[in-house]
C-alpha cells in the first residue's frame, strides 16, 4: 500500500519513491537469481544483440528481440561487441535480461504478483491491470550506458495511455552509479507524440511514428493544461529495496555510470487491459495471446 501523500505526490510529479518496498531478504533473494541467470550467459549461443537505448539514432530491434517478451533473454552493453566479437567479460557485458521475467521465472514472478503491487496498482485506478516488459537492468561498472529521456508511453502504447512503471533498487542507486532523473509535472503537460513500433511484416524492426497528441486518464493533480511544471530535471537517489513508481508519460532518463559499482534494479510496467493494445506495439505475446494479469 502506498499512502495517501506518496499517492497525491505521484498525481502531481508523475514520480514517488515508496522506501523499504522489498526487505534485505527479499533484496538478497533478488540479487542471487540475478548472479545465477548472469554466470549462464554463453555468447556463443548468443547472436550478441545490444540493448536499443531511447535514442532514436540507436532505435533498433531484431527478431530475438521480438522474441524475448515471454524468456530471460540477454541484452549486452554497447562498445562490448566489437568486429562481432566480445571484447568483455560475458557476465559485464549485459545490459539488462527480461523482457519476461514475471512469466518465466518464479522469483521474479512472486515479486511482480505479489499483493503488494497489485494493491499499488489499485490504487493508481487500475481496474484491470496487465504486466508486461520486465527486467533486470545491471548498468555495468564504468560502461552501463545512458538512457535518454524519454516517455514510456511510447514503447508501450495503449488508448488511452496507461503505462506505469514499477522500478525496484537492488543496489543504492546514486548520481555517480546512474540514478533515474525526471521532470517533475512533465506527465500534466507533455503529451505522448510519438510511438515506436514494429514495421509491417515482411520486415523485421522497428520505426519511431509521430501520433495525434495524447495524454493518459491517471491519476493528475488538477489541470494537465494550465499547471506549470517544474523546469529542472530531478534526480532519484534511492537505497536499495525502495521502489519508484513512474508514470508513462513523465519524462525521464538515467546516466552513464562511469563508477566502479554496478546499478541493479528490476523493473516491469503495467498497462489497463481494458484499453486498446494494438499489434502495432513492439512487445507481443506469443500467438496474440493476452498480456498477463497482474
Amino acid at each position: 500500500m502506498i499512502s495517501t501523500a506518496q499517492l497525491e505526490s505521484f498525481a502531481q510529479d508523475g514520480c514517488v519513491v515508496i522506501e523499504n518496498f522489498l526487505d534485505p531478504a527479499e533484496v538478497a533473494t533478488l540479487r542471487r537469481r540475478i548472479a545465477t541467470l548472469l554466470s549462464e550467459f554463453n555468447p556463443a549461443e548468443h547472436p550478441l544483440t545490444l540493448f536499443p537505448t531511447a535514442n532514436d539514432s540507436q532505435l533498433s530491434a531484431d527478431q530475438y528481440f521480438f522474441d524475448s517478451s515471454t524468456k530471460a533473454s540477454y541484452f549486452l552493453e554497447h562498445d562490448t561487441v566489437v568486429n562481432g566479437q566480445l571484447v568483455v567479460e560475458p557476465a559485464k557485458a549485459v545490459n539488462k535480461i527480461g523482457h519476461g521475467l514475471h512469466i518465466v521465472d518464479p522469483v521474479f514472478q512472486q515479486i511482480t504478483h505479489s499483493r503488494r503491487t497489485q494493491e499499488i496498482a489499485q490504487q493508481l485506478g487500475f481496474r484491470d491491470p496487465r504486466a508486461l516488459q520486465s527486467m533486470v537492468i545491471c548498468k555495468q561498472p564504468a560502461i552501463g550506458g545512458a538512457v535518454p529521456m524519454h516517455q514510456d508511453s511510447t514503447f508501450l502504447f495503449t488508448d488511452p495511455p496507461s503505462a506505469c512503471g514499477f522500478w525496484i533498487a537492488l543496489e543504492d542507486c546514486t548520481l555517480t552509479n546512474g540514478c533515474l532523473h525526471f521532470v517533475p509535472g512533465s506527465h500534466r503537460s507533455t503529451p505522448v507524440t510519438r510511438r515506436w513500433i514494429r514495421k509491417p511484416a515482411p520486415e523485421v524492426g522497428t520505426e519511431m511514428v509521430d501520433i495525434e497528441p495524447t495524454f493518459s486518464l491517471y491519476p493528475f493533480k488538477g489541470s494537465k493544461e494550465s499547471e506549470l511544471i517544474e523546469p529542472k530535471e530531478r534526480a532519484v537517489e534511492v537505497a536499495a529495496g525502495s521502489l519508484v513508481l513512474i508514470h508513462g508519460q513523465v519524462l525521464h532518463r538515467s546516466s552513464h555510470n562511469y563508477s566502479s559499482e554496478s546499478r541493479w534494479i528490476y523493473t516491469f510496467h503495467i498497462v489497463e487491459g481494458s484499453h486498446s493494445y494494438d499489434d502495432r506495439n513492439w512487445l507481443q505475446m506469443p500467438g496474440k495471446a493476452p498480456l498477463t494479469k497482474l
